[in-house]
């Protein structure tokens, strides 16, 4: 997988767990595409604290899934519903796993 979208996705299960100020730096690395100078300035700290801190916060992303498991679980459970809608012409069931995948 493509490392910045894994991130995202790491970030989208898990990020809630950061401290603010670590969610507003990896939003502007992730997300909005800020350089490490942009950040640095408009955080206050240096392009190093900024490239340390956007590293922390992989490793201790990386960290929960690996004890939790919820995007692993979160992909599963999409195949296995991409699955069903590939075998089964019922319109009910696709409408069914339609729903199940729009609240995923």
């Amino acid at each position: 997988m493509e490392k910045i979208v894994e991130q995202g996705l790491l970030y989208d299960f898990y990020g809630e767990l950061l401290t603010p100020h670590q969610r507003r730096i990896y939003e502007d690395a992730v997300y909005n595409d800020l350089s490490l100078s942009e950040i640095a300035q408009e955080a206050g700290i240096s392009r190093q604290g900024v490239h340390d801190l956007i590293k922390r916060c992989d490793r201790t992303l990386e960290e929960y899934e690996s004890k939790l498991h919820l995007m692993r679980r979160f992909g599963e459970i999409r195949q296995k519903l991409e699955r069903i809608r590939e075998l089964c012409d019922d319109k009910e069931v696709q409408r069914l796993t339609e729903e199940i995948m729009e609240e995923l």
